[in-house]
């Protein structure tokens, strides 16, 4: 349990979370073999698309993966679906070891604010001092978002810790698991389990 002013109980500074945000398949699938991502939107509804809402609300900043961040950024300014608004307002972090030399926003502002699509903050660095030197940061939560690549590299660094998976009623058969990359079994703790009205169950599981 935190303390006030951010502190530990024990007084040590408190570092904020990193979560993973995933949809996954009935049998580990973050996706098909070759990214296919339709059965996500095959099986949600309104009640799932709230509990997304409220989960990219609470965060402090957004962890993307440079693959995801160009498709993003594409799409979310000009979209005006319910999970847009806290995607656009709430600062963007890119991971890429290659820099972003394409911008794919075109904003009328000549100097976008910092943390946005067409200013987004770059993490270039090694991974896991990358995710440290944000933890160290005040601030909410730092939200990550997939990409089955940049999850798995998350997951097999022992970056993450609390999963917020969105186990979709469908198995793929074969497809991208999110733990290959584990190098040893990870024992996780159960927060919360939610049923949905098209089978779909959130778990919320934090790393023990």
């Amino acid at each position: 349990m935190r303390g006030r002013k951010g502190l530990a109980p024990t007084g040590e500074i408190a570092v904020r979370k990193l979560v993973l945000k995933m949809p996954v398949s009935l049998d580990g699938f973050v996706s098909g073999p070759n990214g296919e991502a339709d059965w996500i939107y095959r099986t949600g509804g309104d009640d799932s698309l709230k509990w997304l809402v409220d989960t990219l609300r609470q965060a402090g900043i957004h962890a993307i993966g440079s693959r995801s961040f160009h498709a993003m950024a594409a799409f979310y300014p000009s979209s005006d679906l319910p999970f847009a608004a806290p995607m656009n307002d709430i600062p963007k972090v890119v991971f890429t070891r290659k820099g972003l030399p394409d911008m794919p926003v075109a904003q009328a502002a000549t100097e976008p604010e910092k943390g946005s699509w067409a200013n987004p903050i770059i993490a270039d660095g090694d991974l896991s001092d990358e995710i440290a030197r944000l933890k160290a940061q005040p601030g909410k939560d730092i939200l990550a978002h997939g990409g089955a690549g940049f999850a798995q590299e998350l997951a097999a660094h022992g970056l993450i810790d609390e999963y917020r998976l969105l186990v979709h009623p469908v198995a793929l058969g074969k497809g991208l698991p999110l733990f290959s990359g584990l190098s040893e079994p990870v024992d996780l703790h159960l927060v919360s389990a939610e049923t949905f009205k098209s089978g779909a169950v959130a778990l919320v599981y934090r790393i023990i």
